[in-house]
C-alpha cells in the first residue's frame, strides 16, 4: 500500500517567512529590548518639544534656551566731589573710524594677525574757567553803570567717549588669534580702541574753533547777566 506523503508545514512556513533565506534574514533588524524603549520614546518626545519651543511652532511654549540677564553690580561708591566754577560754553560731537592692523613680522595675516575697524563717537567739551580770574579782572565804575570783564582764555575738557554709540563694524583675525581668542578672552582689545579713539577724537577738536566758540558765548552770557543787574555799558575782554 503507497504510502501519502505529508507536507512538512514548518519548512513550507520557513519558505514563506524567509527564515531559510540569509538574504532576507539579514536585512531584519534586531528587536530593542525593552528596557531601552522607554527612554529613547520620552527622549524623542523632549526633542520634538525642545524644537517647537525653539522655532516657536506652539505659541506659548516657554523657550528653554532663552537667556536671562540678572545684575549682580555693587552700588557705586562716591569716592570724591571736586569742586568747579567752569563755564562750559560749547561742545563738539566727534565720530572717528579706528582702523587698528595687528600683524606679525614674519607670519602672513592669514596665521597670525587680526585688524579691527571701530566706530567711535564722543564729545568734547570747550569751557572758561571763572574760578580762575585775575585780581583786577572785574571793575566796576563808581555809578555801577559800567563794567569791564577780563576773561581767562577757554580750553579744551578731556573727550568723552559714548560707548552707546561706538561699535566694532568688522574684525578680521588669523587661524592662532581666532584660537587663542576661542580659548580665551582678551578685555585689552577693547580697551585699546577705546583709548585710541579717545585720543584721535581728543586731536580733532584742537584743530576746531571750539575754544573760540566757547569764549564768545561765555562774553555774550556775561553781558546778558550784568545787563540784568543794572549796568548798561558792559565789556567783556579774554586776557593775553
Amino acid at each position: 500500500m503507497a504510502r501519502r506523503s505529508v507536507p512538512d508545514t514548518a519548512a513550507e512556513n520557513d519558505r514563506t517567512t524567509g527564515k531559510d533565506d540569509p538574504v532576507r534574514a539579514g536585512r531584519r533588524l534586531p528587536a530593542l529590548p525593552r528596557v531601552l524603549r522607554l527612554p529613547l520614546a520620552l527622549a524623542a518626545v523632549v526633542a520634538l518639544l525642545l524644537t517647537a519651543a525653539r522655532l516657536d511652532l506652539v505659541p506659548g511654549l516657554p523657550d528653554p534656551f532663552a537667556r536671562r540677564e540678572v545684575d549682580r553690580s555693587q552700588p557705586a561708591v562716591l569716592k570724591s566731589i571736586q569742586n568747579m566754577s567752569r563755564y562750559t560754553a560749547a561742545t563738539g560731537n566727534f565720530q572717528v573710524i579706528v582702523d587698528l592692523d595687528q600683524d606679525a613680522k614674519f607670519l602672513p595675516s592669514q596665521l597670525l594677525g587680526k585688524r579691527t575697524l571701530y566706530v567711535a563717537a564722543g564729545t568734547v567739551g570747550a569751557y572758561v574757567d571763572l574760578g580762575g580770574l585775575q585780581q583786577g579782572a572785574v571793575t566796576v565804575s563808581e555809578d555801577r553803570r559800567t563794567a569791564t570783564v577780563a576773561l581767562p582764555h577757554a580750553r579744551l575738557a578731556e573727550a568723552a567717549l559714548d560707548v552707546r554709540r561706538s561699535y566694532v563694524f568688522s574684525q578680521q583675525r588669523g587661524l592662532f588669534d581666532r584660537i587663542g581668542d576661542f580659548f580665551s578672552g582678551n578685555p585689552g582689545d577693547q580697551q585699546r580702541l577705546e583709548i585710541l579713539a579717545t585720543e584721535k577724537i581728543q586731536t580733532a577738536a584742537r584743530d576746531t574753533a571750539l575754544t573760540t566758540t566757547a569764549e564768545t558765548n561765555t562774553a555774550a552770557m556775561l553781558e546778558g547777566l550784568l545787563r540784568s543787574l543794572g549796568f548798561t555799558t558792559v565789556t567783556v575782554t579774554t586776557a593775553a
